[in-house]
């Protein structure tokens, strides 16, 4: 019994042992996303967002639904998020030299918006974070991010 339940979580690690899997997690947090909002986001082929997609999906991290011709994801329990946390929160304490925020992650801290995509954020939450100025920004993926770096003035 332990066994099989030992592979099983092993099987779930390995879904989630990629950084761009995680990043998929991330922007499902809170809302439904479709293939395309998720590669443009990400700034990954479509393929490459598929697969990974699959894999997430075989292994019930996320779950999908047919509207019409699109194919919209969404987390499949909220507890993934909680572990993508808790290991992110982990990592954080440990390599302090990893948050640029000067904050402590367990800091009650307001929410604001990805200022490319609009998606809800948080220094908690954001895949990235940029300082532009004196603001520091952040951003729910690495596409977002890059779009921004690319050309700022569209964005604020």
């Amino acid at each position: 019994m332990y066994n099989q339940l030992f592979k099983l979580q092993e099987e779930v690690f390995k879904a989630l042992a990629h950084s761009r899997r995680l990043e998929i997690i991330h922007l499902l947090r809170d809302q439904e996303l479709s293939v395309s909002q998720i590669f443009t986001m990400l700034d990954l082929p479509q393929a490459n967002v598929s697969q990974h997609l699959f894999l997430l999906k075989e292994n019930s991290i996320v779950q999908s639904n047919k509207i019409g011709k699109q194919v919209m994801y969404k987390i499949a329990d909220p507890k993934y998020l909680l572990i993508a946390d808790i290991v992110r929160e982990m990592l954080i304490e440990q390599h302090s030299n990893l948050n640029n925020l000067d904050i402590s992650i367990k800091d009650i801290v307001p929410l604001t918006k990805d200022p490319v995509c609009g998606m809800r954020v948080s220094p908690k939450t954001a895949g990235f974070a940029h300082k532009y100025g004196n603001e520091q920004l952040f951003f729910c993926a690495s596409g977002c991010l890059e779009k921004f770096k690319n050309n700022p003035k569209k964005y604020i």
